[in-house]
């Protein structure tokens, strides 16, 4: 698996590397069961500090993505198929353009459940 950041962009190196595996796992590239590359060795490969990878694993583990396993790393989850990876990766791009519009997250959800009633 083959990740990249940007030093130069706005976006967090942490929020990077999550987007790639969010990305990785809706394309199929990551399937379910599967492990990601070890922190340090991620961290050592794309020059960047152990605990950004970590925040970005932290943040897709969240998600329900990926599981972290004490001593054993970081696994794509059996149940996080491309549909959950697809439908996590569209939220926060609704909530970047909501934020952009100046919108907060109740608010957004509001749209969404009145969405859901139509």
């Amino acid at each position: 698996m083959l990740f990249r950041v940007d030093a130069n962009s706005a976006v967090p190196l942490s929020r990077q590397i999550a987007e790639q595996v969010r990305s990785s796992v809706s394309d199929g590239l990551l399937i379910p069961g599967e492990r990601l590359p070890p922190a340090r060795d991620l961290a050592k490969a794309l020059q960047v500090n152990m605990h950004t990878v970590l925040r970005a694993y932290a943040e897709v583990r969240d998600e329900g993505l990926i599981e972290m396993r004490q001593g054993r790393g970081a696994f794509v989850r059996k149940d996080a198929g491309t549909g959950l990876a697809r439908i996590t990766e569209l939220a926060v791009q609704l909530m970047k353009e909501a934020q952009k519009l100046g919108m907060t997250q109740p608010e957004v959800v509001q749209l969404i459940t009145r969405a859901e009633a139509v």
